[in-house]
């Protein structure tokens, strides 16, 4: 068992504090039976004595502790293996089978983190985590969190937080005029925003509106939502299907246009084109278009100016994800990727994976919120109040599909106010070096090769050695994808790097997301030695040997 090097002692309670019994037993009175003054008789402590669940000193000095706890795991989190190193089911055997009777003391729970909870944990803030997307935290982000859990307020309308509904459409204009989106998108051009959890939400609340404003057109029912077709790329986030199936879309009506590597993995507007007219010659009706800034796969950027003047011709809702890719816009020299957004009707990013604002927060600007609130507001009389019927206020919850949400704007204000605009695009700016850094240490090994040029902070390379037929020395697929696969698994294996995987038109290739808050320079030169070090390690005759038994072509 993996063991915690955060130093237990640090965290124990002052002698004077209270001390909370802990208390296994299990109570077999009959409850039906009882009142509940009788019930609370028979409870293992003493009778009534209820243990206060938000007592200020209590949670100053618990806070004390939980703080300290947090920053010294930032202080040692490179001694940890970055992909936790557990068993499926470690911590079942670990933890009691059922919820302790009698409260726990906090230094008890610490004590369990230590010992059977961080040693699960797959290190998303270690500096040589270079897999998926970024994940950033920040001392700004980590304690708005804080303070958004603190406060707690629950901000549906105006008036059950009034300073969580203003804030949010200050800071939404914010981050729109940095990324010097359009002024149709902002508040003050008479758009608007919402800040949601994830990219999933923005998804399926711009479905919903899109599909409402085209069935409103061509009729509702069965045979109207039949014929609504969606538009996407092979490298579009599996979310986008997931919504499209939420809001009733045919899954034979989500069109799929096949990406390929001659256009860098971008969608193709000409094949957009042909779909979009034979589904009209098929009497289908298109509906809605997801364009990617920055794939999951590739980092691959689609053509937004000539996607929208297809869209545009046919009355499509155009939604551009720019989950990850987004948070590069602030800096005028990528501000390029997003050119043509004008003709959009949606857009999105995560702050949370590449702006230094914890999960989640994901940000989304319309032109129209009133096709939002057309399809996702509901009016019930305990909800009205005189400032929302008189229509001087923003109602949140008519642009999302949930009700309840949390004040999320808070931490990405103090993150903005904290960094300042400056110091947040030397931030990503210092990733993107460091992306480019590595990519020229894999280009001089003559075993390997870069897939795709880097886009952002992104590396996608494969090893090819051994891989290249004899005659015309082309890579045999089959025999390269197999060799990155165990290769990835060997540098995985180590501990010291996490990376992971994409595959496009066929070819496995490994991916190198710089991102994370700590990470330096050091820190990608230390990856590519683990990187280098597996390779020289691998039998690439056997891997070829292998092929027969263990094909790997087209995917993992």
């Amino acid at each position: 068992q993996l063991q915690c090097i955060i130093t237990p002692s640090k965290y124990q309670s002052p002698s004077h504090a209270p001390k909370l019994k802990s208390s296994s037993s299990t109570f077999s009175a009959t409850p039906a039976a009882m009142t509940s003054h009788e019930f609370a008789d028979n409870e293992p402590e003493s009778p009534h004595n209820v243990v206060h669940p938000l007592n200020p000193e209590e949670f100053r000095r618990q806070g004390h502790m939980v703080i300290d706890f947090i920053a010294d795991y930032y202080n040692n989190i490179e001694h940890y293996p970055v992909l936790s190193q557990v068993k499926p089911g470690y911590l079942r055997h670990l933890l009691p089978r059922s919820a302790p009777l009698a409260a726990e003391p906090i230094e008890e729970i610490i004590k369990d983190i230590e010992t059977h909870i961080i040693p699960g944990i797959t290190h998303w803030q270690h500096p040589a985590h270079f897999a998926y997307f970024p994940c950033t935290a920040s001392t700004a982000g980590i304690l708005g969190e804080l303070l958004t859990a603190g406060l707690n307020v629950v901000g549906f309308s105006w008036v059950a937080s009034p300073a969580a509904t203003e804030l949010e459409a200050i800071v939404m204009d914010w981050l729109g005029e940095l990324l010097n989106l359009p002024k149709p998108f902002l508040f003050s051009g008479n758009g608007g925003g919402v800040i949601m959890g994830t990219t999933c939400e923005a998804l399926l609340a711009t479905l919903v509106a899109a599909r409402d404003r085209k069935l409103a057109e061509i009729g509702e029912g069965e045979i109207g939502i039949g014929k609504l077709v969606v538009y996407c790329s092979d490298q579009t986030h599996c979310a986008f299907a997931k919504a499209a199936k939420i809001v009733g879309i045919k899954q034979g009506n989500v069109r799929v246009v096949p990406a390929s590597k001659t256009t860098s993995f971008g969608l193709c507007p000409d094949e957009l084109y042909q779909a979009v007219r034979s589904d009209r010659e098929l009497g289908l009706v298109p509906m809605f278009l997801c364009a990617t800034v920055g794939t999951t796969p590739t980092a691959a950027v689609d053509p937004l100016q000539p996607l929208c003047r297809v869209a545009r011709e046919h009355d499509i809702w155009v939604h551009v994800d720019a989950a990850y890719a987004g948070a590069a816009c602030v800096c005028p020299e990528f501000r390029h990727v997003i050119d043509g957004v004008e003709g959009a009707d949606s857009f999105s990013l995560n702050a949370h994976k590449w702006f230094l604002t914890t999960l989640d927060c994901c940000c989304l600007w319309v032109k129209d919120p009133g096709a939002l609130r057309r399809s996702l507001s509901t009016n019930p009389e305990y909800l009205r109040n005189q400032a929302s019927d008189e229509g001087g206020v923003i109602t949140r919850t008519g642009r999302q599909v949930t009700l309840s949400r949390r004040f999320r704007s808070l931490k990405l204000w103090m993150v903005l106010r904290s960094n300042g605009v400056a110091n947040l695009r030397n931030f990503l700016r210092s990733h993107v070096r460091m992306a480019e850094d590595f990519e020229k240490l894999v280009a001089e090994d003559g075993r390997f090769e870069i897939v795709v040029p880097r886009r952002f902070s992104m590396v996608c390379f494969r090893m090819v050695a051994g891989a290249r037929r004899r005659g015309d020395c082309a890579v045999d697929d089959g025999v390269a994808n197999l060799a990155n696969k165990k290769l990835l698994e060997s540098i995985n294996g180590s501990g010291r790097v996490f990376m992971t995987h994409a595959v496009a038109g066929g070819i496995y290739m490994l991916r190198l997301a710089v991102g994370a808050t700590l990470t330096e320079t050091r820190h990608v030169v230390e990856a590519w030695k683990v990187v280098r070090e597996q390779a020289d390690a691998m039998d690439v005759e056997g891997i070829v040997g292998l092929r027969a038994i263990e094909p790997m072509i087209g995917g993992p």
